[in-house]
């Protein structure tokens, strides 16, 4: 009944995506938002990659690759998010790829200056058309945390994630979403584990009624 209550009260189309680390939960909870609010879900598309089993033997080669594909399906999935009629409750954003993942190959050898930049120019070119989601949800974890939830989904091209690759990654998350002006909401994962305890859910359910809605 209280779904239905706010399904009917505040049915308009929102944007609402998950933030985070590899490993963090973000398909797991965009599951369970879905469900809950009966928004509809827009989960990344990771079966039918075919750089990332490349990407994670050889980082070096298919960087740039890597990231124009998921530069391409994510500005795709903000133009469908802009002409649906549903509220959307995304898996990651166009702005981790541009703001954490490119940057951070950068840094590490891994993708050269010149592909770096050519990257970074056709992002800038695709913001002029991008609006921000209307909550950002960030999910915080420590290294052990991703490294425990990325073995025991045991995802085969995963296996190979370098330690020093997490860790860069982490750094760049909390130096981006300080930075992040827009509405947002931080969850400790480390000690919110909305996967497994319902009170953990509800009350991640809560916080984002709060947001959004200015309930609780």
């Amino acid at each position: 009944m209280e779904n239905l209550f706010y399904h009917i009260k505040f049915n308009i189309n929102m944007h609402i995506a998950i933030a985070g680390n590899i490993g963090s939960g973000k398909t797991t909870l965009t599951h369970l938002l879905s469900h809950h609010f009966k928004w509809t879900p827009q989960f990344e598309e990771v079966e039918d990659n075919s750089y990332l089993n490349d990407f994670y033997k050889d980082m070096q080669r298919w960087s740039f690759n890597l990231q124009i594909f998921f530069l391409n399906r994510r500005f795709k999935n903000i133009i469908d998010i802009k002409r649906s009629k549903d509220t959307i409750v995304q898996d990651r954003t166009i702005y981790e790829d541009a703001c954490i993942f490119a940057p951070n190959l950068h840094k590490m050898g891994l993708m050269s200056s010149r592909d770096f930049e050519n990257y970074t120019s056709l992002f800038n070119l695709m913001m002029d058309l991008v609006a921000p989601p209307d909550l950002l949800i960030y999910l915080k974890a420590s290294i052990p945390t991703l490294v425990t939830q990325i073995q025991e989904r045991g995802r085969e091209y995963e296996a190979g994630i370098r330690i020093d690759y997490l860790t860069h990654l982490n750094e760049r998350y909390e130096e981006w979403i300080d930075s992040y002006k827009e509405r947002k909401l931080i969850i400790d994962v480390d000690k919110t584990n909305f996967a497994k305890r319902t009170e953990d859910l509800n009350s991640v359910i809560d916080k984002i009624n709060a947001e959004l809605y200015g309930l609780f």
